[in-house]
């Protein structure tokens, strides 16, 4: 294989069925975002218990690391929406990830609310 062919194999475009860096990237991103919420979602629901704040903390974190994530996947992509390199997917993520540390965040509020009663 040559370095000229090598070098075109790098720079065209993602196919419809290849799994780009960026898409595993994106996909990644997602998923730790959705993880999060989900760890969140749970604290929130539990009245007692000494794992609510851990909880808290958990989604918080995966919150802060997916958007994270994204962001770096955003930055390098090279084309736009839609060329295969996981923007949209970034961006979709970074929606996740804000709403995982929102939900982070209420349920820490409210595990430190539940300890100083």
């Amino acid at each position: 294989m040559s370095v000229a062919f090598a070098l075109q194999e790098a720079l065209r475009p993602a196919a419809a069925y290849d799994m780009s860096a960026g898409r595993a990237g994106a996909a990644a991103a997602v998923l730790i975002g959705l993880a999060g919420a989900v760890i969140g979602g749970t604290a929130l629901r539990r009245l007692t218990g000494g794992d609510r704040r851990h909880r808290a903390v958990t989604a918080l974190a995966a919150g802060v690391a997916a958007v994270v994530l994204a962001a770096v996947v955003a930055a390098t992509a090279d084309g736009g929406v839609g060329t295969g390199n996981g923007l949209g997917g970034a961006y979709v993520a970074v929606v996740v990830g804000l709403i995982s540390t929102a939900i982070g965040s209420l349920a820490l509020a409210r595990a430190r609310r539940a300890r100083s009663e």
